[in-house]
């Protein structure tokens, strides 16, 4: 029996590469890529696959947070993060969040098919090159300010330092432009910033909207 896989990067070619890849093993099946992570919330309750391969730098919803709606709708899906961040910082998050695994995505050519073997069995996957510094990437990193930012606040910020208007956001995420304004003020008081590049700093810092 196949491992079925859903692929979740904004770059075509990265998806393509990671799909030749995993083909060569004979045991893992690609049953569907998308490039938001809006997309893969979707597709997930739409294909169930068994494993996501998700990036964390996505638009519109970054794969941090999509990983944190698949795993409420759909504990079972296994989620392994892309990522060319090693800081602590996100590897926390994207655990808390529900992945039980942290792929570097200079090494995905050398670990995919391993990392999505081992998280399919029930396991976690670290990239090597992190373990050393992260021994346990599920034990969490204490409460901090993101924390105190519900779902929606963290979806709210992402749109806003992508440069996104109120009635942009608003009409993404099915609110009005005067509960954007609502959600952006609030937020803002939360973590004590007033102004926008002090939000995007916050974002940058806490691995809620990743740098390219």
């Amino acid at each position: 029996m196949s491992i079925r896989v859903l692929l979740a990067d904004d770059h075509a070619l990265m998806r393509q590469g990671l799909r030749a890849l995993l083909a060569t093993t004979g045991e893992i099946e690609v049953v569907g890529e998308v490039g938001t992570g809006r997309e893969a919330e979707r597709l997930v309750l739409e294909l169930n696959p068994d494993v996501v391969l998700m990036d964390i730098a996505m638009p519109d919803l970054n794969g941090i947070e999509a990983a944190r709606m698949i795993h409420l709708k759909s504990p079972a899906t296994r989620i392994v993060m892309l990522s060319m961040h090693m800081s602590a910082e996100y590897v926390y998050r994207a655990f808390e969040a529900g992945a039980c695994g942290y792929l570097l995505k200079e090494m995905a050519v050398d670990e995919v098919i391993t990392a999505v073997r081992t998280v399919h069995a029930g396991k976690q996957y670290l990239s090597p090159a992190l373990a050393k510094s992260i021994p346990d990437p599920g034990a969490g990193r204490g409460r901090g300010p993101v924390d105190s930012l519900s779902a929606r606040e963290r979806q709210v910020l992402q749109l806003v330092v992508e440069g996104r208007t109120s009635s942009e956001i608003a009409h993404m995420i099915h609110l009005s432009p005067k509960s954007v304004d609502t959600y952006r003020s609030r937020l803002m008081a939360k973590l004590g910033v007033s102004d926008l590049p002090a939000l995007v700093k916050f974002a940058l810092e806490h691995g809620l909207t990743p740098p390219r």
